[in-house]
This record gives structure tokens, C-alpha cells and sequence, in this order.
């Protein structure tokens, strides 16, 4: 009986080690939020960026307009040769043939220039991760933070927990500018 007393009095100690109790005994994490947004925008590499990039989609809106005017300036002349009877049969089918073709290269090129002026904003933004992410690790060690949170991800913080700031000023000294020219695409394979 003793020896069934102190089993059972062990069994009880192992339980209440293991128990909520030893859990509400480790401190909560320490967490430390960053605001993405705002390290791209700006930080000094952001600034740049984005002033490069406000050139190219200037020059893009620039060469939208030239094309819409000189799309709008055939388009004018097809309907006078109509009007006045000057254009017609074979010679309006392809000069509206030609019409189309050159809208639909218009289309194509300012598509493509689009899709340069996404495709930069994206390794602007890359880059800038990249850089961010070992300081974000620094400032969590110095600060003995076990998280890290995107500030979307949390639904209120104390501006304590905060270190965006930080993360800037350390991303201008390592990082004061960044590419706007990506790589170039990788060649798709022709379909089959």
C-alpha cells in the first residue's frame, strides 16, 4: 500500500509539473511591428525609385498621347476619303486594314510599357526586402523580440512595439539607392 501511495503521489508531481501552471510561468514574446509600406516609400532607395519611376511612366503617358494622335489623325483622314468619296473599294479595305494594325501595335507597345513600369516597381520592391530583412533581425535581436509583424497584421499596437523608423534610418546607410531596371524576362518556351 506504501508503494502504491508514493506511485501515485509521483504520477501527481509529474502532472503537476507538466500542468497550465508551469506554462503561465514562461513571459510572453516580445514583438516588434513593421510597416512595409512605408520602409519602400520612404526610405531613400524608395525616394529614388520612385522618382526614376515617375520618369518612365511620364514618358509612357507621353508616348500614349503621340500614338492616340496619330491613331486619331488617320483615323480623321479614312472618314474625309469616305466622306468626299476619294477613298473607297480596295483602296479604303486596306488603307482600314493598315488602320487597324497600327492601333493594335499601338496597343501592344504601350502594354509592354506598362507591364516595364510594374515589373520595375516590383524589383524596386524586392530589392528593398531583401535589404530590410536582415536589419528587421537585427532590431528584433537588440530588442529581444521573437516576432516580427507586418503592421497590416495587427489590429491595434502600442507605438512601442513600432520600429519602422529604425529599420529606415538603418536601410538609408546600407541601402541609399536601388535598381529601377529589372532583370530581363526569362524566355518562354514555345508552345507545342
Amino acid at each position: 500500500m506504501k508503494m502504491l501511495f508514493k506511485t501515485v503521489s509521483a504520477a501527481l508531481l509529474i502532472a503537476a509539473a507538466s500542468s497550465p501552471a508551469v506554462a503561465q510561468q514562461l513571459s510572453p514574446p516580445v514583438i516588434v511591428i513593421v510597416d512595409m509600406d512605408r520602409i519602400v516609400n520612404e526610405s531613400a532607395a524608395g525616394k529614388q525609385a520612385a522618382t526614376e519611376i515617375q520618369g518612365k511612366i511620364t514618358g509612357l503617358q507621353t508616348r500614349a498621347t503621340t500614338l492616340q494622335t496619330q491613331l486619331k489623325t488617320d483615323a480623321d483622314a479614312i472618314q474625309a476619303g469616305q466622306a468626299n468619296k476619294s477613298l473607297a473599294g480596295a483602296a479604303l479595305e486596306q488603307r482600314a486594314k493598315a488602320f487597324g494594325q497600327k492601333q493594335q501595335q499601338a496597343q501592344q507597345e504601350i502594354a509592354r510599357l506598362e507591364q516595364d513600369v510594374q515589373r520595375s516597381r516590383q524589383y524596386v520592391i524586392q530589392q528593398i526586402d531583401t535589404a530590410a530583412q536582415p536589419i528587421i533581425t537585427q532590431v528584433m535581436r537588440e530588442r529581444g523580440a521573437a516576432i516580427a509583424l507586418a503592421k497590416g497584421a495587427a489590429m491595434q499596437h502600442s507605438a512601442t512595439l513600432e520600429v519602422t523608423n529604425d529599420v529606415i534610418a538603418r536601410l538609408n546607410t546600407s541601402l541609399p539607392r536601388v535598381s529601377t531596371t529589372p532583370p530581363a524576362a526569362p524566355a518562354q518556351a514555345p508552345r507545342q
